[in-house]
């Protein structure tokens, strides 16, 4: 199964109040994403996280809270506060880290998923029924997911950010089920 986040910020105690994010602390957010990744990925499911893992934490403190993610095959798509994962003296907790991603059709029945902590106007196969997959815009429930798909013209771009998802990671099924595809 193939998961996507985005946005997380853990650490953060600013997004608390910027985005009024319903825990009473930062210790608590940050344990209650990560219970929800591991209430819904499975060990050996694919873990897409679309930036912004963690904010302003020391690089040990970010890869106590990455090991807490039982996940394995977890990507980093760098988003805003992500550090250089790549770093040779960096700890290598992710599978791979990239600044944009596109998975081939074959696995999301016949749609390329884009993947990029930021949204897109276009992509490489909008025309074609590819499926833009972001973070970064922090939106509020499904609005703006929503106004995407009830469009005359769908435009098949998700936020997959925790704001719009309810703190909770999206399936690529789910996805795919939200466009009715």
């Amino acid at each position: 199964m193939m998961w996507f986040t985005a946005d997380l910020h853990l650490g953060d105690t600013n997004i608390l109040h910027d985005m009024d994010r319903p825990f009473g602390s930062v210790d608590e957010m940050n344990r209650k994403v990560i219970d929800a990744i591991n209430e819904r990925v499975a060990a050996d499911d694919r873990l897409y996280i679309l930036g912004d893992f963690t904010y302003r934490l020391p690089l040990a403190e970010a890869v106590r809270l990455r090991e807490r993610i039982k996940c394995q095959n977890v990507t980093l798509i760098r988003g805003n506060h992500d550090g250089d994962w790549e770093d040779p003296d960096v700890p290598q907790i992710w599978e791979d880290v990239r600044d944009y991603l596109e998975i081939a059709p074959g696995y999301a029945k016949g749609h390329r998923l884009v993947m990029s902590h930021y949204p897109m106007l276009s992509w490489n196969g909008k025309a074609r029924g590819a499926i833009m997959l972001h973070g970064h815009i922090h939106s509020r429930g499904d609005r703006t997911n929503a106004r995407n798909r009830d469009r005359e013209r769908p435009i098949f771009r998700y936020d997959v950010g925790l704001d719009a998802n309810g703190y909770k990671p999206v399936s690529r099924d789910q996805i795919l089920g939200f466009f009715g595809l």
